[in-house]
């Protein structure tokens, strides 16, 4: 069933009016109430969309996903998901043995790395990180650019970008999260670009490509445009509020 198409309100005034208004947007309008309640129907539908926020947010992404995708797995400081929800700080960070790690992997001729993170939706990676991916590297197969192969890191927040810049030495780094899950869909990713990124540098200078899921930016489509995004940062050797896309 599709959502979209389903109008509770009793004999409204301007059925046409309601149905194109419910077709503008995924929120939860014209569902009416019994009473001050919501209706069954509507508030198990509101605790089953809340479930799936929950298991996108607390499940780890599986071993056979990353094996199925042949992806070297990192890991940054944090031991496990609660000690990740409840230390920002250490899910930007990583320890010597894995920063190593990272930098055999990557290499010293890399211009260009591409990773995926779990982040706060294992759901939104999971569905959308490779065919993101996949559409990057052929966009920037048209202007000779190769970038490492891709590589999983777990429990990271955006800030591992900073510190993969520094390990790795490369020029643009581009990470493909998991966004914080909502009601209206627990799979949309974002990515942050960073040309140069440092320690601690300021937000303004990340370039973000958001929203990537199958109702807001399909996941091939974003990627095309990210290479083109990649492709400014080589040119301009910028990011964020100082390049002009």
């Amino acid at each position: 069933m599709d959502l979209q198409d389903v109008i509770k309100v009793p004999n409204p005034h301007n059925p046409e009016a309601l149905k194109g208004m419910r077709k503008t947007t995924p929120a939860r309008i014209a569902v009416w109430r019994a009473g001050p309640r919501y209706l069954t129907e509507t508030l198990l539908r509101f605790r089953a969309d809340h479930a799936v926020a929950m298991d996108a947010v607390f499940t780890d992404v599986s071993e056979d996903w990353i094996k199925e995708h042949s992806l070297q797995r990192f890991k940054t400081k944090c031991e496990n998901k609660d000690i990740y929800l409840t230390r920002p700080d250490l899910g930007r960070q990583f320890d010597d043995k894995e920063a190593k790690k990272i930098k055999a992997h990557v290499g010293s001729d890399n211009k260009v790395v591409i990773y995926v993170a779990d982040g706060l939706s294992t759901t939104a990676v999971t569905t959308n990180a490779m065919d993101a991916y996949k559409a990057i590297a052929g966009g920037l197969a048209r202007i000779n650019v190769k970038p490492c192969a891709p590589f999983f890191v777990q429990y990271a927040r955006v800030g591992t970008e900073d510190a993969i810049s520094e390990i790795t030495g490369a020029e643009v780094v581009c990470a493909l999260i998991g966004e914080r899950p909502g009601l209206i869909t627990a799979e949309s990713m974002s990515a942050y670009l960073a040309y140069k990124a440092t320690l601690d540098m300021p937000g303004a200078r990340r370039t973000v490509v958001s929203n990537i899921h199958r109702q807001g930016a399909p996941a091939v489509e974003a990627g095309s445009y990210i290479a083109d995004i990649i492709e400014k940062m080589l040119e301009e050797k910028a990011s964020g509020l100082d390049l002009k896309l």
